[in-house]
């Protein structure tokens, strides 16, 4: 991939899509594999923003049945499953515990015709392209059973638990990035760095937008007859930049922090707490770590200022410990990682974050004196295919077209895999002389990439060299700047590889990696210095409140 704002630019497009996040990702496939000329530009890099933020699930949404939105959560597990079929690398089941016990929300009385009906909702689970895939029906287990297989859960009064699947997300970074290769592949052209500082407008229509290359700082005017605004938490400021920030509107913002830390659960399931507030408190297995989360609170300020700080991994902490009836769960030591992000909220009808709805808007500006753009709020990550979809009805009507969506039909790019099983086996013997746990997990991060991936590593035996546990190597950071428009070296620390999502590799590793990167990317001594102590900083853990 290249970014096409480093050319001269001379054509104009149906669609220009503002956000590199998941939304904007399938936006720009949906739209490129309809057969519309589509440019998306993100100010930051390819989901970086909410996209990598999230509990690394892909999941119908149990608790949204409290709120009675069947049709969310119908929405949800049929993506669900679209997902584990157009990218199988990624997304594959995950059991969770959930406790049950005599009084509160958690009563077996409550959870289980919750169960039923999630069941029920959830009739195509089976049909997966990968029999690997198929999801079981929810069981109950017994009080015994329950401790036996997780003892960190609060046996005060349980009465047993619900065993239920839903998907873990491999890798969410370069899931949304899979959405990009395969915009890209249908003819979209896409630029990271890139930040819209105006809009082009011809009386009441807007017709472009004005760029500014960060990398270069070069401007660059954009002309399309429709503008997709996927800002996310950042919708509302684009929008009052095209209004001239006219009467301005905000968005009500979440934000959600997970922190993770080495293994403490004993079953390879998610257990599901429940904080003092009523919240669900989620540990997740992950790479061979637990992955916690979330929070779930308002935030006002501005999204650029947001911040992960001590103060709040510290309120957390004590939540999960409540959670699961030990003050002394974890300590503030135990955290290897922390990260945080926000969520566009619709902005309606309850004043509790965690209660407002996850459903999605579509809005149409013409009404209000903006013709030529539209605006998308809202969601989340599992429904993002399916949103991509609706938003193209709206586009098609307004272009007088009708094109079927093929999207939930046929494999993002690089995850061309039919058989999960087979490719890993396969994989393990082509590339028999690297350690297999190295070539499992290269091949869940890479897919039908992989031999790419692999090649660079054996014509240079200093880039095979494993640098973590899970056996990631230098490559990797050669293949992301080459193919996969790594700009920095938090690009390939966190959304390229994934080397940076346990927390910091130590300094050797960042050197190396900086290293490469100046190589590839032609940076000088101070830019190197400066990557390094970016990121340096961005790994470590807040230090002060």
């Amino acid at each position: 991939m290249n970014r096409f704002i480093e050319q001269p630019i001379n054509k104009s497009y149906d669609i220009i899509v503002i956000g590199g996040g998941i939304s904007g990702a399938a936006v720009a496939y949906e739209a490129a594999s309809q057969g519309y000329s589509v440019a998306l530009v993100e100010k930051g890099d390819f989901g970086a923003g909410t996209s990598s933020a999230t509990s690394k699930l892909i999941h119908g949404g149990l608790r949204y049945l409290a709120n009675f939105e069947f049709g969310l959560v119908r929405e949800s597990l049929k993506e669900r499953k679209t997902l584990e079929n157009i990218a199988p690398n990624f997304v594959y089941p995950l059991a969770f515990l959930v406790p049950l016990h005599k009084t509160g929300v958690r009563k077996k009385s409550i959870l289980e015709p919750g169960m039923m009906i999630y069941d029920v909702l959830s009739y195509d689970k089976g049909m997966t392209w990968d029999k690997s895939k198929r999801l079981p029906l929810h069981s109950l287990l017994s009080r015994e059973k329950a401790l036996e297989l997780e003892p960190i859960i609060h046996a005060g009064d349980l009465t047993g638990a619900i065993l239920y699947y839903d998907c873990a997300d491999f890798n969410p970074e370069r899931l949304t990035l899979a959405f990009i290769k395969s915009a890209v592949k249908h003819g979209a052209d896409v630029a990271n760095y890139a930040k819209v500082e105006d809009f082009v407008r011809d009386g009441k229509r807007i017709n472009g937008v004005v760029v500014r290359d960060l990398l270069s700082n070069n401007t660059h005017t954009l002309h399309g007859k429709l503008i997709i605004n996927c800002g996310g938490p950042w919708a509302d400021i684009l929008l009052n930049i095209a209004r001239g920030n006219e009467a301005p509107q905000h968005i009500r913002r979440s934000e959600g922090i997970h922190i993770i830390t080495k293994k403490i659960t004993n079953a390879n399931a998610a257990v599901g707490g429940l904080t003092p507030t009523g919240r669900p408190c989620n540990l997740i297995p992950w790479r061979g770590h637990t992955l916690i989360g979330t929070t779930d609170r308002e935030y006002i300020g501005d999204p650029d200022q947001y911040c992960v700080t001590r103060e709040k991994i510290e309120e957390y902490i004590a939540e999960v410990n409540a959670s699961f009836g030990n003050p002394n769960l974890l300590h503030y030591s135990d955290v290897l990682y922390a990260y945080g992000g926000l969520r566009p909220l619709i902005e309606d009808q309850t004043k509790d974050v965690y209660k407002t709805s996850r459903k999605y808007e579509i809005f149409d500006h013409e009404e209000d004196g903006l013709a030529g753009m539209l605006t998308v709020e809202g969601g989340k990550y599992t429904t993002s295919r399916n949103l991509a979809e609706n938003v193209l009805k709206t586009v098609g009507r307004k272009f007088g077209r009708k094109e079927k969506s093929v999207t939930a039909k046929q494999y993002l790019t690089g995850c061309e895999i039919r058989d999960m099983e087979m490719f890993i086996k396969q994989a393990k013997l082509s590339f028999a002389e690297f350690p297999e746990h190295a070539v499992d997990y290269l091949a869940r991060m890479y897919g039908t990439e992989l031999p790419k991936v692999m090649s660079l590593a054996q014509k240079d035996k200093q880039h095979a060299a494993p640098l973590n546990a899970d056996g990631e190597m230098s490559a990797q950071a050669v293949y992301a700047i080459r193919e996969e428009m790594a700009c920095t070296l938090m690009d390939i620390l966190i959304r390229r590889m994934g080397i940076g999502t346990l927390g910091h590799p130590g300094l050797t590793v960042l050197a190396r990696l900086a290293e490469i990167a100046a190589r590839e990317l032609k940076w000088n001594t101070t830019r190197t210095a400066n990557e390094i102590a970016i990121a340096d900083k961005a790994l470590k853990l807040p230090d002060s409140r």
